[in-house]
């Protein structure tokens, strides 16, 4: 799917993207600063978290409960240097788990996360402060 939206239609963008996702993981690609970070926290206001979500960009990943005690993973991969990073936070666990797991920065997964079904977000700039979305469904 590919749609133009303006930072006003992002409520209506994250209950789309919650509805659609076949499974528990969703890939975000997109040049900084162009909103994967508050479409995530859309998305997990949208689910129930209450907490205040920020990017996990030096903790790498964050996690969060709604009050039904759901968990929720979002992690940041824009500074990790080195396949080694990910072994150490666990990335397996996180990319086999069955809790919804947000991913920004996915292309520095590497081999990972290739015979994983995902559900990929791409966001980019256009202009006058719109955006393009398109949506993929990855069934390896």
């Amino acid at each position: 799917m590919e749609r133009e939206f303006t930072i006003e239609e992002l409520p209506e963008i994250a209950e789309m993207i919650l509805r659609e996702n076949p499974g528990h993981l969703i890939l975000f690609y997109g040049e900084v600063g162009v909103g994967k970070t508050t479409l995530i926290k859309e998305m997990l206001k949208q689910s129930g978290v209450e907490d205040n979500v920020n990017s996990p960009t030096f903790a790498l990943v964050n996690e969060y409960l709604n009050a039904s005690g759901e968990v929720f993973y979002h992690l940041d991969l824009y500074r990790v240097k080195d396949v080694e990073e990910l072994v150490e936070i666990g990335i397996d666990e996180y990319l086999s788990g069955e809790s919804l797991c947000l991913i920004e920065w996915p292309e520095l997964l590497g081999d990972f996360a290739k015979d994983i079904p995902n559900f990929s977000v791409f966001l980019k700039h256009i202009n006058n402060g719109k955006r393009k979305l398109t949506t993929k469904i990855y069934h390896p």
